[in-house]
Order: C-alpha cells, then sequence, then structure tokens
C-alpha cells in the first residue's frame, strides 16, 4: 500500500501559488471585459449586468458547493472547477475567433466562471488546515490573503497592456494559460486524507440545514458570523462610493493612485501576516482590527482631501489581511473538518447576498438623501456641514462617517458578548495538525 501523503507546507506552497496565478488571471479577464464592453457599447448597464452575472451564482449554488465539498475529494472539486472556469475562457476566446462576441455569451461565460469558483473556494479554504501543520495556518492564510492584493495590483496594469497589444484575445489567451497553471499545480501534489461526514441519504436541503443547526449549538460563531455581515455590508457601501467620492472634488490620476496604493497596502499586511503568523489572541485582534477599520473609515470621510482619505484607505487594506487572517483561524479550528464545506459555503452565501443589497443602496442614498442634504441650503448644511463642509461630494463623506461609526460599534457588541469573546477557550480545536 502507497503511503498517505502527509500535512506540509510543501504542497500547500505548490498549490498556493498555483492559485496565485490562476486568481491573477481570472482578475485580468474580469478587468478586461469591462473595459471591452463599455467601449463597445458605452452601457455602465451592461457592466453592471455581468457583474450581477457573476454575482448570483456563487449565492445561488453555494449550499450545493459546501455539500459537495464535505462528500466529494476536495482536490478533486478544484481540479474540475478550475478546467470548467477555463472552458469558460476558451469559449469567449472561440467566439472571437469568429470576430463577434454576442453580450449574451460574455453573460453565459461569466456565470459559468462563477459557478466553477463556488465550487472552487469552500473545497480550497477547507483543505488549508488539512495540508499545513496548526502551528504555520496563521501563515497560510497570509499567503492566501495575499493572492488577492496581488491580483488587485498587477491585473488592472496587465490587462491595461494586454489591450493596447493585442486586444481582448490577449488578455483571453493569458488567462487560459493561468488556468493550466492551477491545474498542473494541483495535478502535481496529493491531499492528505481528511475526516468527512458520511451519513446517509444525506440531501443538499439537509446539508444546508445541518450549517444553519451547527452555528446555532455554537452561538459564539453565530454571533461572529452575522458581525462580519454587518462589517461587509457596510463596507460594500463605501467601497462602491470611494471613487464618486474621490472624484467628486479630484482627478482620475489621484483615483488611480489612491487605489494602487491600496492594493500595496494589502500586499504588505499580507506579507506580515505570512512572515509573523496568526497572532496569539485571535479574538481580540478581530474586535480591536474592526474598530480601527470603523474609525478610519470614519475619518476618509471628514474632508475633501487626497490625503485624509489616502492615509486611512491605505491603512484600512493593510489591516484587512491580518483581521481577517485571523478570523479564517478561528473557523478552521473551531469547525469540524467534515463539516467545513458547508459552513464555509454558508458564511460565503450569506457575505455574497449583502453586498449587492449594500451597493444597490448605496447610488439612491447619495444621490437623493444625503447629496442634497449637503448642497447649499440643504437639510444638513447648515448644522453638520458646518464641519464636514457642503458641496459635492459631502453627502457621500457623511455616508462614510455613518458606516464606520456602524462598523465600529459592531466591533463593541462583538467584544460584549461572552460567546464570542470566549470562542478560543470555549470551543475545542476540532480541525488542524501539528
Amino acid at each position: 500500500m502507497p503511503d498517505q501523503p502527509t500535512t506540509s507546507m510543501r504542497s500547500f506552497v505548490i498549490v498556493w501559488l498555483g492559485q496565485l496565478v490562476s486568481i491573477t488571471g481570472t482578475t485580468l479577464t474580469a478587468f478586461g471585459l469591462q473595459f471591452f464592453i463599455y467601449t463597445e457599447t458605452g452601457s455602465v448597464t451592461r457592466v453592471a449586468l455581468v457583474a450581477l452575472a457573476y454575482a448570483l451564482p456563487a449565492v445561488a449554488l453555494a449550499p450545493i458547493a459546501g455539500s459537495i465539498a464535505d462528500r466529494a475529494d476536495r482536490r478533486t472539486v478544484m481540479l474540475l472547477s478550475d478546467v470548467a472556469a477555463g472552458a469558460a475562457t476558451a469559449s469567449l476566446l472561440w467566439a472571437l475567433s469568429f470576430d463577434s462576441l454576442p453580450f449574451g455569451f460574455i453573460l453565459a461565460a461569466t456565470a459559468i466562471s462563477s459557478a466553477a469558483n463556488a465550487f472552487q473556494d469552500p473545497a480550497w479554504l477547507a483543505s488549508i488546515p488539512v495540508l499545513v501543520p496548526r502551528s504555520q495556518l496563521g501563515r497560510a492564510n497570509g499567503m492566501v490573503q495575499l493572492n488577492q492584493g496581488v491580483a488587485i495590483v498587477a491585473a488592472p496594469l496587465l490587462a491595461g497592456a494586454l489591450l493596447a497589444a493585442g486586444g481582448l484575445r490577449a488578455v483571453l489567451l493569458l488567462d487560459l494559460l493561468t488556468f493550466g497553471v492551477g491545474v498542473l499545480t494541483l495535478a502535481s501534489v496529493r491531499f492528505p486524507p481528511y475526516a468527512r461526514d458520511e451519513t446517509p441519504d444525506r440531501s443538499v436541503r439537509s446539508d444546508s440545514g445541518f450549517a444553519w443547526r451547527y452555528l446555532l449549538e455554537r452561538p459564539g460563531l453565530f454571533w461572529l458570523l452575522w458581525i462580519y455581515s454587518g462589517v461587509n455590508f457596510m463596507m460594500s457601501m463605501t467601497n462602491v462610493l470611494l471613487i464618486p467620492l474621490v472624484l467628486s472634488f479630484s482627478t482620475e490620476t489621484a483615483l488611480g493612485a489612491i487605489l494602487s496604493l491600496g492594493g500595496i497596502g494589502a500586499i504588505v499586511g499580507s506579507v506580515v501576516v505570512s512572515t509573523y503568523g496568526e497572532p496569539k489572541h485571535l479574538v481580540r485582534t478581530i474586535m480591536l482590527g474592526i474598530g480601527v477599520s470603523g474609525l478610519l473609515t470614519a475619518i476618509a470621510g471628514v474632508n475633501a482631501s487626497i490625503l485624509v482619505i489616502a492615509v486611512p484607505t491605505v491603512l484600512l487594506l493593510l489591516l484587512n489581511p491580518i483581521v481577517n487572517g485571523a478570523s479564517q483561524v478561528v473557523w478552521q479550528t473551531k469547525v469540524a473538518e467534515g463539516a467545513q464545506g458547508r459552513v464555509f459555503s454558508l458564511r460565503r452565501m450569506i457575505a455574497q447576498a449583502i453586498s449587492p443589497i449594500a451597493i444597490l443602496l448605496a447610488g439612491p442614498l447619495a444621490d437623493n438623501l444625503f447629496e442634497p442634504a449637503f448642497a447649499s441650503g440643504g437639510g444638513l448644511a447648515s448644522s453638520v456641514g458646518e464641519i464636514i463642509g457642503t458641496g459635492p461630494g459631502r453627502g457621500i463623506g457623511f455616508l462614510f462617517i455613518l458606516g464606520g461609526i456602524g462598523i465600529a460599534v459592531l466591533a463593541v457588541i462583538g467584544w460584549t458578548q461572552p460567546r464570542v469573546r470566549n470562542i478560543e477557550t470555549e470551543l475545542p480545536d476540532l480541525a488542524g495538525r501539528d
């Protein structure tokens, strides 16, 4: 009988490198498609429809994806997901070979890519505590956070260069090659065996109910889920308003500089976690980090100044990998190996469902309520407007302040809940290997 693969950082690093390349390629195509659609049609609505086509499958398929991640071999799930996403990109290349790329075809390929990612994400996150020793779990999650930061910084630069040199076809071809790297790295390693829930006659519906019951029986994790959901709601709203906030008084060049510096901040934060590992007190770090993030968000709204917006934005994106890495360690160690696919998919589904709601509310709140309130003679111009200013963008700034206060309040609520504060001691470690 062949030796079983054992837990080691080597296998994780190989898979992580493949995922880094693959995620960068996916982000590259996202930028390329948005640019292509807008330049070809001039329609913001069509760009938004593509974003919706990517968001909806992730929400709808999350329960099924979590169920499969706990039933099937997770490495196989990841391999098939990469193949499916690569096939979607290949179909776009095929359509371009006829010098035609119908909008419906783009929507369908985007939905397929989103569906593939919906299955890959819980399988990958649930595999990390199987692949790495418990002592290295914090570093591993920092490296996973690093992937997103690198993709945010590198993908726009690559997309711009490739679009100028070879058009959308060059972007899609490179993305297809990155999927190949992801498949090859996964195929080159074996995952150690892990505990599975082998309850007979399971259904997707029963698995979804299981995830809810699992968290309800662990109030600390249940509270933590909804605290993060509230933070995601506020952050999603302010994220979509950052561009109009800056452009209300400054230029596209300044905006690009802020976004680039923010991406660098995210990379620095991820490198810190990757180098030094998880903090000693996980929940304390999470709640303190959420509280500071709220204050930084609020500060960004107090004045129409590039410096006042740029510094909090960079610090916020630097802090995010540290906070999220600590949170990921909590979930990966306190949820049983055989349940992580379903529980992680529930987390993802809630987060993905909340973000579009916040984005849809942000525009009407800014345009119809707060911007008029801070215009000359507006309802808040002579009160709050005396402090943060009046005119274009100040209503958006006030939304940043309100959102930041809301985030800070959620941190206080979380810390005052004993079941959340004592998660590390109250719940035993159920996953993670020495």
